[in-house]
């Protein structure tokens, strides 16, 4: 195996920049931007075009030199022209010795793509992101935005512009992380290190592709929030709340204002990232008695939109023994 093996289908960072404009709606989690802020926290990434379709992989080193490979939210290109790039997909991943290839593509679970694996792949019990999720669609005004959402939600909005809280765009990463780190502490969940929201910020705040968001009230900030957007949709990705004044419910108002800050910017979906993987009858059923993983979310995310379930996730293997012991740590 010659592991310096050129493929012919990859292309520079500048390059796989200009295969997006032809699609202005692709994940952020494909953009080269995204790539480089993985790549300075573990992973790197190769980009590989092959006819209309594309793909951002990133790669995880493993003891040994193996690597496991991902595509987040890809391929790019209408999904019949896929075809043409797995056998290149395949040769950047043997050059790179990977274990296997994830995807999560882009795709809802209702796409009759989505409906069977591709030739080679299978589907996978694991999923890096979060497979159901929370929508708010932004393409009516205001007032329709709000009137969709539950009614205790809409009050909290307004209960908290009310009560003296105020949202501004925020530049001090480092305050953002030490209220991620707080939230962390009390909900059980772990956290980026302080450099990597400042990364994110640096990379996408150039293109405005991100904003940061900070709920105060009287000068105190409360609640923060990182939101991306690209094209049509805005993610809400990473979000963090002081233990003070929570009467207030200044985190209701933030994603408000973070909506808004979407719509202005064009963007007629926003994800709110994240719920437990169950159906909306379970969700509503136990969300009130359950704590644990994503259901501490959920409580909050509820009043905002309607729950949509991801694609399934695939997996390619390449080493089917490593494979295996990989499954059987993660159980």
């Amino acid at each position: 195996m010659n592991y310096n093996a050129k493929i012919d289908a990859q292309v520079d960072a500048p390059a796989w920049e200009a295969f997006l404009q032809a699609h202005p709606n692709a994940h952020i989690l494909q953009t080269a931007a995204w790539g480089a802020l993985k790549s300075a926290f573990g992973w790197y990434a190769f980009r590989l075009v092959a006819g209309k379709a594309g793909a951002q992989v990133l790669f995880r080193p493993l003891p040994g030199g193996f690597t496991v490979a991902y595509i987040p939210k890809g391929p790019l290109g209408p999904p019949e022209a896929w075809e043409a790039l797995w056998p290149e997909v395949d040769a950047l991943c043997k050059r790179e010795r990977a274990v296997f290839l994830k995807v999560e593509p882009d795709l809802w679970e209702d796409t009759p793509a989505a409906a069977v694996p591709p030739r080679g792949f299978r589907e996978s019990p694991h999923a890096i992101q979060p497979r159901r999720t929370l929508v708010v669609s932004l393409a009516d005004d205001e007032a329709a935005i709000l009137a969709r959402m539950k009614q205790k939600t809409r009050y909290n909005i307004r209960l908290a512009a009310r009560k003296g809280v105020t949202v501004r765009p925020w530049e001090d990463t480092q305050a953002f992380y030490r209220l991620m780190a707080e939230t962390g502490e009390r909900d059980g969940f772990g956290v980026h290190a302080a450099g990597y929201y400042q990364k994110a910020y640096e990379l996408f705040h150039a293109q405005g592709a991100v904003e940061l968001l900070v709920a105060e009230y009287e000068g105190e900030p409360l609640a923060a929030l990182m939101v991306f957007a690209r094209g049509r949709r805005a993610w809400y990705f990473y979000g963090a709340s002081t233990g003070k004044h929570r009467n207030k419910m200044p985190t209701y108002l933030l994603q408000w204002e973070a909506m808004r800050w979407a719509k202005r910017r064009g963007c007629t979906e926003y994800d709110l990232w994240g719920v437990p993987d169950a159906d909306e009858a379970t969700l509503e059923a136990e969300f009130t008695t359950r704590r644990e993983g994503l259901w501490g979310v959920y409580r909050f995310k509820r009043g905002f939109g309607g729950v949509l379930r991801r694609a399934p996730v695939w997996d390619r293997v390449y080493r089917p023994l490593l494979y295996s012991l990989y499954r059987a740590l993660r159980a």
